[in-house]
């Protein structure tokens, strides 16, 4: 007994035609963000402090708290953005292939 079967009825014909065709965009959608990321990083000067500023203490400077608007800023914000849509994207495809996994096993 599968869980689409527990529920009482089988998935309607428009999700099993519509869901792999869905699937299809997503993954589109992951490789190409996902190549996005990449020559995103890529771009990305390194950071010379390596983080450390907040364990260290040292003092922030007016440049620093203007950061976001420059283009290194930017380009951190847009692939922070892309990296939680890809995330998002993987486990909305993983969800689709679960669903439709159970739909074949109860049919």
């Amino acid at each position: 007994m599968s869980f689409i079967s527990i529920l009482g009825a089988g998935l309607p014909v428009w999700v099993t035609t519509s869901f792999p065709i869905i699937k299809y965009i997503l993954l589109a959608y992951i490789g190409l963000a996902a190549i996005a990321i990449t020559v995103l990083v890529l771009l990305q000067p390194s950071n010379s402090h390596g983080g450390l500023n907040a364990i260290t203490g040292a003092t922030e400077t007016y440049y620093s708290h203007n950061k976001g608007a420059t283009r290194e800023g930017r380009m951190k914000r847009a692939t922070m953005w892309l990296a939680i849509t890809v995330a998002i994207a993987t486990l909305l495809y993983f969800v689709l292939e679960l669903i439709l996994k159970l739909n074949v096993a109860g049919a």
